[in-house]
């Protein structure tokens, strides 16, 4: 599903039941940014946003993934050479050795880094945040004071820590650390966003209560 958030963002949301797959996001600008491009068999989800948009693949200068779980990276391999491939280094090496190098991954063009990442006047902060994966990280906008938090947080929970190189420590501390941000809107990995101060103030607080679970 199509969802325009802001003139310069849109969401393209996975709302099947049928099938896991993650919501993939586009920032517009001189540079035009793909968050997550989800399951390669699951591509014609992104196909058929950028067909709405009037825009083709070759439009996208950056495509950013948040960690490699098959659902959020294999759509990588549908861009060409033209666009560039970011992941975090820690996640990009991890992937690399628990599949014996056995996967198909272009080598990555940026290494998403905790800190200030720029593409096309776009100012983006990349937060590291393990737990759910060894080397995950966040994005935050803070032109629209949106975090992308991949599998970190969703509405009312958090990612799985009981797949490989998961942490219940860590994503405890990860999810503390984003919540210190000035956030009006999470756009998550899977469902759908928390939107409004509180509302997202709330839905921290009520992740915080599920952590005696962990």
């Amino acid at each position: 599903m199509l969802y325009k958030v802001f003139d310069d963002l849109y969401a393209f949301f996975w709302t099947s039941h049928m099938e896991n797959n993650c919501n993939t996001y586009l920032i517009l600008g001189k540079e035009n940014i793909l968050i997550d491009p989800g399951h390669g068999h699951l591509f014609d989800h992104v196909l058929q946003g950028l067909s709405s948009l009037n825009m083709s693949l070759s439009q996208i200068d950056a495509v950013l993934v948040t960690h490699a779980h098959p659902d959020h990276i294999e759509g990588v391999l549908q861009f060409g050479s033209g666009t560039r491939f970011g992941i975090s280094k820690e996640e990009y090496d991890f992937i690399l050795d628990y599949t014996a190098g056995k996967v198909n991954l272009p080598e990555p063009d940026l290494y998403l880094a905790e800190g200030e990442l720029v593409l096309g006047g776009v100012h983006l902060e990349i937060l590291e945040t393990p737990g759910h994966s060894p080397g995950e990280i966040c994005i935050y906008w803070p032109r629209h004071k949106t975090l992308f938090s991949g599998d970190l947080v969703f509405e009312g929970s958090l990612g799985r820590t009981d797949l490989p190189s998961g942490s219940a420590s860590e994503i405890k501390e990860s999810i503390r650390k984003v919540a210190g941000l000035e956030i009006d809107l999470i756009l998550p990995g899977h469902g759908g966003p928390v939107q409004g101060r509180q509302e997202v103030r709330n839905n921290f607080q009520e992740i915080e209560g599920l952590f005696k679970y962990l």
